[in-house]
């Protein structure tokens, strides 16, 4: 019997047992996380990822000039390894070459082409003036015999010495003809020979022009420094075989060490927060126990829209204090811009806060036992926390969550945002129209002055039928009864 009593009294107790610890587990699962509402200083920070490039730099250019021979793009056979430190006048790059050769090869033939064309024009108008110039010659001759023909006929008839003037005279202008001619066909052969020397000194220089372009492909650094590549349209930095356009031939540069930006995007939500002059705490991703500070020195007035994002976005730049032998461009920098402070604020957990409405911001407040729906009003905010004006005292104690059954409870609204809550809209209640009646005469007559039962008189509205001595004065009883009633309804 009593080892009976013993058995019950055990299970009973570890009945007992799990219900408490099965209990405890629920009302440790259903237990709200309070927290304090804290006052002290608030940082408004704005956090960015950004990368370190040198503010000063030597840029290593490539061959200028490409476009005069309608080359507008080149290819980068070999480089020097980026971050390689180099000295003024030292190998970096080798350019591909195959396109210039062949356009090279083309202005030599063209070369001797005009070459030709001007050896050929200048033995044609050797030629003509030599002709024009035996020309002279013979009408010279011509003009002196005429006048010794003209001296020995003194004695002759009239008829004939007037004929040998005549013929004197028509040398005379003949010559005179020839010798004008003369003087045209000069200056045209100086003409042609200055079109065709012209042509021909063009193509020497376009064809010297390649040659010395040729040594250009070749790139020599122009200072001493480090080499860093400069980075294509995508973001991503050159390589052999990229291509450099003719308008930015730029091949890679030489920063200057001593004085780093951090080159950062704010988003266009936060730029607004940002100015220069701010002060600006930097971390490196490759040494992480590293910090540093900084500027902000620029900030963009035109936002972009960076590769592979759909946010708009601002380029902020941050000058690095002092010097560190560490530093590299190309270096991803956490940044944390400073872009305000407050001595005294109240500040809570974002987590906190809630809103209804749009317009309405809430939190949920421990008091005594209850709890409050507490409207508050926010002021600045930083990634974790937001400053609170009103609404809320020091020694009050927050919910982190929603309590549950209080989703619906009613807010407690402060004076402090009278006037600047956007009420809710509310939807207009339909209005219930009487329906009416269309009689055969075409009057429209509400449905109420008709009985559903069918009796032909006694009501006011009804259509009586029978009686046609009184038809007239019924109707007119009628027509004014339904006036009546529908400027009754209106």
């Amino acid at each position: 019997m009593k080892k009976r009593v013993l058995i019950l009294a055990g299970a009973l107790a570890g009945v007992l047992t799990i219900f408490f610890v099965v209990k405890g587990n629920k009302s440790s699962e259903n237990t709200d996380i309070l927290t304090n509402v804290k006052l002290g200083k608030f940082t408004v920070e704005i956090e960015t990822t950004g990368e370190l490039e040198a503010k000063n730099s030597v840029k290593i250019l490539g061959p200028t000039g490409l476009r005069n021979y309608r080359i507008w793009n080149m290819s980068i056979e070999k480089i020097v390894t980026e971050g390689t430190e180099v000295k003024k006048g030292a190998w970096i790059a080798s350019l591909d070459k195959s396109e210039l050769m062949n356009k090279i090869q083309d202005a030599e033939a063209e070369l001797d082409q005009k070459r030709s064309q001007f050896t050929q024009t200048q033995l044609d108008t050797a030629l003509q003036m030599r002709q024009a110039r035996d020309e002279l010659v013979n009408l010279d001759y011509a003009v002196e015999e005429a006048e010794i023909t003209l001296e020995q006929s003194k004695f002759e008839p009239p008829a004939t010495i007037k004929q040998a003037e005549i013929n004197v005279d028509k040398a005379k202008r003949t010559l005179s003809q020839a010798k004008e001619n003369y003087k045209i066909k000069l200056e045209q052969s100086k003409a042609k020979m200055q079109e065709v020397a012209a042509s021909l000194r063009k193509e020497e220089r376009e064809y010297n022009g390649m040659m010395q372009l040729m040594q250009s492909f070749t790139i020599l650094a122009p200072e001493d420094g480090m080499v860093i590549y400069r980075k294509g349209w995508d973001g991503k930095p050159i390589k052999e075989g990229s291509q450099i356009s003719a308008w930015d031939p730029v091949v890679a540069t030489l920063p200057d060490l001593s004085i780093m930006l951090s080159k950062t995007y704010v988003n266009e939500v936060d730029v607004r927060k940002v100015k220069p002059g701010q002060s600006v705490s930097i971390g490196l991703d490759a040494f992480p126990d590293k910090k540093l500070f900084g500027t902000v020195i620029n900030v963009a007035n035109v936002g972009e829209q960076r590769p592979n994002s759909d946010a708009k976005v601002f380029e902020v730049s941050v000058q690095v204090h002092g010097t560190d032998p560490l530093l590299r461009p190309s270096m991803t920098t956490s940044n944390s811009i400073v872009a305000n402070e407050i001595d005294s604020a109240m500040s809570i957990p974002l987590e906190t806060l809630h809103t209804q409405f749009d317009s309405i911001t809430y939190v949920f407040k421990r008091d005594g036992m209850g709890i409050i729906k507490q409207e508050v009003m926010v002021g600045e905010t930083n990634s974790d926390e937001a400053v609170i004006l009103a609404g809320l005292d020091v020694t009050d104690r927050l919910y982190l969550s929603v309590p549950a059954g209080f989703e619906e409870r009613q807010v407690a609204l402060i004076p402090e945002m009278d006037g600047k809550r956007q009420e809710p809209e509310v939807e207009p209640s339909p209005i219930e129209l009487e329906p009416t009646i269309t009689l055969p005469d075409g009057r429209v007559v509400p449905a109420s002055s008709f009985q559903r039962g069918g009796q032909r008189g006694g009501k006011s509205g009804q259509p009586r039928r029978g009686n046609r001595g009184g038809n007239r004065n019924n109707s007119s009883e009628t027509k004014q009864t339904t006036t009546t009633t529908s400027e009754d309804n209106k």
